[in-house]
């Protein structure tokens, strides 16, 4: 397996995706928003989705090992790693997990939280994702929508809605991430496709995926066409090109004006 990897953040803070790419291995952690809140760890998020993701790549060095478990073991290795921290806050650290592994003839996946994996066929394309998180607190994302960002109401409203989410995080009311507990990961989305069925695939976080889900402003056979000719780079900048259009969020309502983006192409 080939695979070709960039991310870029969306703005002046440093980014909060982590990408990387091995011969049997696509692995995209995008890092959830603090909104400016507590977490209760002195590390910050950019820290632990580099620790985390180069605990994965180490967990799972062994191709037959479940991904779920190589997840279980990568949380409890980061967590090891900053004991001082309450990792018990609601708002501690935490990702979104996308993996896609290449297994003699079968592609295996995880998903945990709402990083897609899409998987080109010579028919169609089939997108894996875990979208648990947009059916609880419809009101509060709303209410973010309604607001242009850079703007107070927006802030305060974004506040409102990840204070509401910390709360429900990983729990059986609301939906679940890679954070402090390495129990999240028995609760993530898991499944297997024979190799042969796959012409390409993308791991990437929801920076990127919005060109299709959110803007609709181009199709995933767009999509791959880009990645195919011009790879993951040129696809990043055209996300960017799109949001310069939309500074404000008038068009496209969102929690910020550029948000962190990640991709990995993968061909074989």
């Amino acid at each position: 397996m080939r695979v070709s990897i960039d991310t870029l953040p969306g703005g002046a803070n440093p980014n909060e995706d982590w990408v990387a790419g091995t011969p049997s291995l696509a692995i995209v952690l995008d890092g959830l928003s603090t909104a400016g809140l507590s977490t209760g760890c002195r590390h910050g998020v950019p820290w632990y989705v580099a620790h985390l993701g180069g605990q994965l790549l180490a967990s799972l060095a062994d191709p037959g090992r479940p991904l779920t478990e190589g997840l279980a073991e990568a949380l409890e290795r980061v967590a090891q790693l900053h004991p001082r921290c309450d990792l018990k806050n609601p708002g501690t650290p935490s990702a979104t997990v996308a993996i896609l592994r290449r297994r003699h003839e079968v592609l295996d996946h995880l998903l945990l939280a709402d990083s897609p994996i899409v998987l080109a066929t010579d028919e169609d394309f089939t997108v894996l994702t875990d979208l648990r998180v947009d059916s609880v607190l419809p009101e509060l994302r709303a209410a973010v929508e309604q607001h242009e960002t850079h703007t107070p109401g927006h802030r305060e409203a974004l506040q409102q809605l990840v204070h509401a989410q910390r709360q429900i995080r990983n729990t059986t009311e609301g939906y679940w991430v890679a954070a402090g507990d390495s129990r999240a990961a028995a609760h993530a989305l898991t499944g297997v496709v024979p190799l042969s069925k796959v012409r390409d695939a993308a791991v990437m976080s929801d920076g990127v995926s919005r060109l299709v889900t959110e803007y609709g402003t181009a199709t995933w056979s767009e999509i791959f066409n880009t990645l195919r000719c011009r790879g993951p780079r040129r696809l990043i900048e055209d996300v960017r090109e799109t949001e310069a259009t939309d500074p404000t969020g008038r068009r496209w309502p969102r929690y910020k004006p550029g948000d962190d983006a990640a991709v990995a192409y993968c061909q074989w």
